[in-house]
């Protein structure tokens, strides 16, 4: 069992910075690849970024590519998302993921664990 939980959002301006962190326990998270998906109010929850197990692969959603950054430290059992130039359109809760075996990283269904979400709200 791995758990997740998020930190790290809050309210900002458009243009700003976050950074989220998702600190994971139980058990080995390094074996698991991990990213961030988030939901607006009406709206589906869809992929933003992943980081394969070890860190040597990462993956963007175009809306966020230049913009975000994701990174984990797999001796502290977590992934970070740094979000710079935020714009309004960012708004929503994000979510952390993560999933032991290779495969689609924007899915939503092959996702072992999930945490509880945080909420990012970008005032224009």
């Amino acid at each position: 069992q791995v758990q997740l939980v998020e930190s790290g959002g809050g309210s900002v301006q458009a243009g700003g910075s976050l950074r989220l962190s998702c600190a994971a326990s139980g058990r080995t998270f390094s074996a698991y690849g991990g990213g961030w998906f988030r939901q607006a109010p009406g709206k589906e929850r869809e992929f933003v970024a992943w980081i394969t197990s070890s860190g040597g692969g990462t993956y963007y959603a175009d809306s966020v590519k230049g913009r975000f950054a994701i990174s984990r430290d797999n001796a502290k059992n977590t992934v970070d998302l740094q979000m710079n130039s935020l714009r309004s359109e960012d708004t929503a809760v994000y979510f952390c993921a993560a999933q032991r075996l290779s495969g689609d990283a924007a899915s939503l269904t092959n996702k072992d664990y999930w945490g509880q979400g945080t909420q990012v709200t970008v005032a224009s």
